[in-house]
């Protein structure tokens, strides 16, 4: 059975030459080419003819395959619907900021958690993606503006730390000198809250940032909001963000998406600043993404710089994300959900 080729690193190169009986040099140039967006074969033109011929025997190149990009008329976001190799389709999103360009990557092709309020939830679950499938979106992005990503952030489909064996292995690969070469500190790892995970994640000592989607200020709004939270209780997830900081140094991200008359009250943001008093943490309020049948309503601007102010008056360092995209559906799984509701009408 052939191999995706961005499956394989350079350690797993260096084996592969090895027992093909081909000079070390080969490994490097063959993982190489997984930085660059390759998808054709006639491409690998530093190699003999007779190498070509080897790697197709063994591995595929078209494991992701660019089925539609969409480009937002109101900024530079553009949002890329790619197609794997088994037809489950993903959703990869490119942004620009000051510092530069950076990509969300789906770690999963749908998602299991179920949480409410998110368009990837009426999509179905397909299957978790491998390291390689995560690399190739950046690689391929990258290739198709012809400019260098910096900034990764793993909070596209799914939920990274119930596929964390691949998407540590990823971040391992996207941090190689001769490859992508992005820093850790320059990636940011969602989780809805799987406080086994964190722990587990967090004693990998990788120094990206981790990103916790919280979106209540207690147990009761949460587990309406998030199944996952009727299994970890909020005392439980606020303890594992601060072991976290205390293991890392890194300060912890908490994402928190406003809802019309759900959490965006006062009393629900000086409950939040209770709550996370004395932690080394951010909050991110994001005006909420509305989708076609989606049952919650964004939050209206008024309310959302009340509670902001709020935060920031209780001593909580927060600030309001900037919407990006929102004319080609760049939140997360929308797109997918739509073409998945036209395959299956």
């Amino acid at each position: 059975m052939k191999l995706f080729f961005y499956d394989y690193d350079l350690a797993d190169w260096t084996k592969w030459v090895k027992d093909q009986g081909l000079p070390t040099f080969r490994a490097r140039q063959l993982a190489a080419w997984r930085s660059r967006g390759i998808q054709d074969p006639a491409e690998l033109t530093d190699l003999p003819q007779s190498l070509r011929d080897q790697v197709l025997t063994s591995f595929y190149l078209d494991g992701l395959v660019l089925v539609e990009r969409f480009q937002s008329s109101l900024d530079e976001t553009a949002k890329y619907l790619f197609r794997l190799k088994d037809g489950n389709m993903i959703e990869s999103v490119l942004m620009h900021y000051h510092y530069g360009w950076s990509v969300c990557i789906s770690s999963q092709a749908g998602c299991r958690m179920g949480c409410t309020f998110c368009a990837s939830t009426g999509a179905g679950f397909g299957r978790d993606l491998t390291a390689g499938e995560m690399l190739a979106q950046v690689s391929l992005i990258a290739r198709d503006i012809g400019q260098r990503i910096g900034h990764v952030t793993i909070m596209g489909i799914g939920e990274p730390l119930d596929n964390a064996e691949n998407v540590v292995r990823f971040l391992r690969q996207v941090n190689e000198p001769r490859g992508l070469n992005i820093s850790l500190r320059h990636i940011s790892v969602s989780t809805c809250g799987l406080v086994p995970g964190m722990i587990k994640f967090t004693d990998e000592g990788l120094p990206v940032t981790l990103s916790v989607s919280l979106h209540a200020p207690n147990d009761t709004i949460r587990r309406q909001l998030m199944p996952i939270a009727r299994q970890y209780g909020y005392d439980q997830l606020l303890a594992a963000c601060r072991r976290h900081v205390e293991k890392t140094g890194r300060r912890i991200t908490f994402e928190y998406a406003l809802f019309s008359g759900i959490n965006d009250k006062l009393e629900h943001a000086d409950e939040l600043a209770a709550r996370l008093k004395g932690l080394l943490c951010h909050v991110n309020l994001i005006p909420a993404n509305e989708f076609s049948g989606g049952v919650y309503r964004q939050s209206h601007q008024t309310d959302v710089r009340t509670f902001h102010n709020r935060l920031v008056r209780s001593g909580i360092n927060a600030t309001v994300r900037r919407e990006l995209g929102s004319d080609i559906m760049a939140a997360c799984g929308q797109l997918r959900r739509r073409m998945e509701a036209c395959r299956n009408p």
